[in-house]
């Protein structure tokens, strides 16, 4: 007998996750961001730009190894 793998979900359900997951981190950065800028007392919105923007990078990065052929 040989094991079968299972079954991949369909490709839309597969971006459809990455997608939420890429909106609710990017959120939470944005929130995260602003709040951090505010702790500090800083005049400019630093970490509101910086947290989302390493977000996106890391998200990118992701989407290339999960989507690159192996």
């Amino acid at each position: 007998m040989t094991k079968q793998s299972p079954p991949k979900p369909p490709i839309l359900l597969q971006y459809l996750g990455l997608a939420t997951q890429m909106v609710a981190a990017l959120l939470i950065a944005v929130y995260g961001g602003f709040w951090l800028d505010k702790k500090l007392a800083l005049s400019v919105p630093v970490f509101a730009w910086l947290l989302p923007l390493l977000i996106l990078i890391g998200m990118l990065v992701k989407v290339i190894r999960d989507t690159s052929n192996k």
